[in-house]
């Protein structure tokens, strides 16, 4: 402590997380009691420059000595690595207006109540950098964060988790707090405007600053950025020419090659081989809906298909044009459909904002009744729509569109190709193996492998500024893999920690049916289809409280490198007919884009109970009858293991737990005296423990102690020994004994000899 009230620390830049990019820095819990804060207040750190952050607790395994801060949050401070850093407790206001610059490409799309929400909760001050990753500090804002992550990724593509943001101006000038009253504006303020038709066909949003065309970032096979033209006018007027969307020659197409194909054949059979349909005695009409998760590349592979068959593509978008005002979205539609050449294809993007299913619009019938105009002229035009929800497209358009074609999630070959493709012009170091990043990369899709190398690559540049290696090396990847989770599982995905089967005290025999059950279905898929066996749809763990079913299902997922969808039930319920089902069938199909996936319901009796004896009206119900419907549905849960987790197994309805859906009961039990000692072990491997701890001679003495009980016992025992000093370098006996009067049991008799007796029937 160098004055009163501050500190001076040592900079450290902090592994990449939930924290990244969302001005929030780290210290150890004695520096956040020496500064007198509590996680959540405000801290003002000087260096070359002196900004403000959020102060949260560090892991109790940090350096005291550090404070952790992201690579923005350093350069807003100009520190570097090991730079010192003078630290104080700040005063939060909150901001009036604050005015920032950014991309061109942000300016023109994301307005100024999404600039709000994204940068909510965030403290700033005139010249820093920001981020427009959303920071989430409770349960109540993580609505707001996920609709705001929806229209982020809506507008501005995948591209804006990597933006960067300057703060022009901020009332106060420091530590300015952002709320829901404060005014936030672009420097340069975008004139409002409508969209109209372009000569070419394709559709512009017309919101932007008044500069030159810039590029807006958006998903596609080996192709996460694409130019998109903008036009600034401030009274509709004929639109010049938008140049053509540049497609990837169809050879060099990375991570699709069978929906590519099948594409190809439909269009080269439709243009270019009608006399083989005459020859048979048939016909067939270009109208194709290409579907598949957002971000997989759909509107690239039918870019490059047509390019490949010689035709050409006029193109529209479903979202944009549903925007706007009915009457100046037909006429963009009827522009598009005009421009088409010979031959031609339509590409609309996002059909489902166009026709949405049960919701009949005055701009959907007028596009039905186009494509029935474009279709009926025969090998001279074709319709390809592209959709990431199939099911919320209008059926009577479905049924215009003759074929379907799906693209779906790529496989981890399917990764290393995209992986392949992206890195082409990207300096590699020898020990970098694309294999092994995209095996730790299940669930994402294309323009999330672009966001993840484009984040690496900036990791490398960083370090080559500051004089080191300039190829990217398997670090920066991994980094990047921290920091860039997969758009299929945003809000919803567990963060893993790193943990694996070993780090789980004791519970061989769990450990090992687990193992079979789950990670093998998950690793070796092919083993089950050579025996002719189909793969366990799920299992339930059952047990007392606070002993390890959720931790063990985040060891499986880690040691089997699944994502894992955690699954609320508060999400899943909803009082309105027909919703809750809605959402079961929405979860499932997000587990099926992301697979592998370890599909997660922890308390599944109260999401789940006997059907007949509820008073909501029957949707606990529905919800179980949706539940048995995807587990034992026509469309297959390959690569997805169901998890449920429970106290109470006599409670969840008896279907769900028969043979082909939570086949599988496996009782967690309470650790015996061996398993205890591997579980103190487990959670004291970094606490200094003095000659005379016995753990094993302490573990025989906690009978009726969970799991979390051994784990709270050595916390406590930490804690005793730095109430005696703050300078306590060991933890001894006594504190032991002494964490031990303080942390009782918490397993219940009664309910351990009911559980045991379940256990035992079902044997």
């Amino acid at each position: 402590m160098t004055e009163s009230g501050s500190l001076t620390l040592t900079a450290t830049r902090a592994r990449a997380g939930l924290d990244a990019r969302r001005g929030i820095v780290r210290l150890h819990p004695e520096a956040l009691t020496a500064l007198d804060l509590r996680p959540g207040d405000a801290v003002e750190l000087t260096g070359r420059r002196t900004t403000t952050a959020i102060a949260l607790e560090a892991d109790r395994y940090a350096s005291r000595r550090a404070l952790y801060a992201d690579d923005l949050t350093l350069g807003n401070i100009g520190a570097r690595d090991g730079d010192a850093v003078l630290i104080a407790s700040a005063e939060l206001v909150a901001a009036d207006r604050v005015v920032v610059s950014g991309p061109a490409s942000a300016v023109a799309v994301v307005d100024p109540d999404t600039l709000r929400l994204a940068l909510l909760s965030k403290v700033v001050g005139e010249g820093d950098d920001v981020s427009l990753l959303p920071i989430e500090l409770g349960d109540s804002q993580r609505e707001i964060v996920s609709a705001t992550r929806r229209t982020l990724n809506n507008t501005v593509g995948m591209g804006w988790t990597t933006m960067v943001l300057n703060v022009v101006e901020a009332s106060p000038a420091r530590g300015a707090m952002i709320t829901s009253d404060t005014r936030v504006e672009w420097e340069h303020e975008v004139p409002a405007s409508i969209d109209v038709p372009l000569a070419s066909g394709r559709i512009a949003n017309l919101r932007r600053a008044a500069a030159p065309a810039v590029p807006a970032t958006g998903g596609g096979a080996a192709a996460a950025s694409r130019p998109q033209s903008r036009t600034v006018r401030s009274e509709p007027r004929q639109a010049e020419a938008a140049p053509a969307v540049p497609a990837i020659p169809y050879d060099e197409l990375a991570g699709a090659r069978i929906p590519a194909e099948e594409l190809h054949e439909l269009l080269d059979l439709g243009f270019n081989h009608r006399e083989v349909l005459k020859v048979v005695g048939t016909d067939m009409a270009l109208g194709v809906l290409l579907s598949g998760p957002s971000g997989a590349g759909k509107a690239t592979i039918a870019r490059s298909v047509a390019a490949a068959v010689g035709a050409e593509v006029s193109e529209v978008s479903g979202p944009d044009l549903a925007a706007i005002e009915a009457n100046a979205a037909a006429d963009a539609l009827r522009a598009a459909v005009a421009a088409l050449a010979v031959p031609g294809v339509l590409l609309v993007r996002g059909i489902e904002h166009l026709a949405p299913a049960g919701k009949p619009t005055p701009l959907g019938t007028v596009f039905s009744r186009l494509v029935d105009e474009v279709l009926s002229e025969a090998g001279e035009h074709a319709v390809v729509c592209t959709t990431a929800r199939i099911e919320d497209v209008d059926p009577g358009l479905r049924s215009r569109l003759e074929h379907e074609v799906v693209v779906p999630m790529p496989d981890g070959e399917a990764r290393r190709d995209l992986l392949v493709y992206l890195t082409r012009g990207m300096k590699l170091a020898e020990e970098v193996k694309l294999e092994t990043v995209a095996h730790k990369a299940p669930g994402y899709v294309a323009s999330d492998l672009a966001v993840m190398i484009r984040e690496a690559g900036v990791r490398a540049a960083m370090r080559a500024k500051d004089g080191g290696a300039t190829a990217l090396q398997q670090s920066d990847f991994d980094g990047a893999l921290d920091s860039v989770r997969p758009t299929s599982l945003s809000g919803d995905s567990v963060e893993l920690g790193g943990l694996t089967l070993d780090d789980v005290g004791g519970m061989a025999d769990l450990k090992q049916t687990l193992t079979e059950t789950v990670l093998w279905p998950l690793t070796y898929p092919d083993a089950f289809t050579r025996l002719g066996i189909e793969a366990p749809r799920g299992i339930l763990l059952y047990g007392p409280p606070g002993c390890g079913k959720t931790y063990i299902v985040r060891a499986v997922a880690g040691e089997g490198h699944a994502n894992v969808l955690s699954v609320k039930g508060s999400e899943l319920l909803n009082k309105w007919v027909g919703e809750s089902e809605k959402n079961v069938r929405e979860l499932f199909r997000r587990a099926r884009q992301a697979s592998p996936t370890l599909m997660f319901f922890d308390e599944l009796d109260a999401l789940a109970p006997v059907r007949g004896g509820g008073t909501d009206g029957g949707t606990a119900d529905r919800v179980v009858a949706a539940l048995l419907t995807e587990l034992d549905g026509a469309e297959s849960l390959r690569d997805v293991v169901v998890i449920g987790a429970t106290n109470r197994p006599d409670m969840i309805d008896p279907a769900l737990l028969r043979p082909g859906r939570l086949e599988r009961l496996v009782y967690v039990p309470p650790p015996d005296a061996h398993g205890r000692a591997d579980i103190l072990r487990a959670n004291a491997k970094n606490v200094p423990f003095d000659e005379d701890v016995d753990l094993d001679e302490i573990a025989d003495e906690l009978w009726l102690y969970s799991a979390a009980d051994c784990a709270a016992l050595v916390r406590e025992a930490a804690l005793t020994a730095m109430r005696e000093s703050l300078e306590a370098s060991v933890v001894t006996a006594a504190h032991m004994e002494q964490a031990m009067e303080r942390v009782r049991p918490s397993l219940d008799p009664d309910q351990l000899e009911y559980l045991e007796n379940y256990a035992h029937n079902r044997e």
